[in-house]
């Protein structure tokens, strides 16, 4: 588990997300998008009627975000954060995390050009969980 800080920056976002929204934010990281994590049972007043909410936030910050529910389960927490792609099973043992997928299609998907996909989801998850490493079989 690594310590979050935020700059004033983030915390603009989390409070603009959460008034827009009415969702309580866990956590954003601010990468090419903006990443927030919401408590659990907060995900569809997150995304509002349709998508309104996250359109409204989008077009108030002029960039695009993503959202993920936050889970106490590891394996349902990279669920959370990988949908839409579904995951056969994931599997943590002594801190690997083992995310097994059907096709290749969906492992491409999640490795990402260059790892950046499956590297920013270890990162995220690195935040709330003892997790060594991610991947994908």
């Amino acid at each position: 588990m690594v310590k979050i800080k935020y700059d004033i920056d983030i915390m603009k976002y989390m409070s603009l997300f959460e008034s827009l929204s009415g969702a309580k934010v866990k956590d954003c990281i601010v990468n090419d998008v903006i990443f927030f994590i919401v408590h659990e049972n907060e995900m569809g007043k997150a995304i509002g009627k349709q998508g309104s909410n996250i359109k409204r936030v989008e077009n108030t910050l002029k960039k695009k975000i993503k959202l993920a529910e936050f889970n106490n389960d590891v394996s349902q927490f990279i669920q959370n954060l990988i949908y839409p792609l579904k995951a056969k099973e994931i599997k943590e043992e002594e801190g690997v995390v083992t995310i097994y997928v059907d096709d290749r299609k969906t492992k491409g998907m999640l490795i990402g050009r260059d790892r950046h996909n499956i590297n920013s989801i270890k990162d995220i998850v690195k935040r709330y969980f003892k997790v060594e490493e991610i991947k994908v079989a």
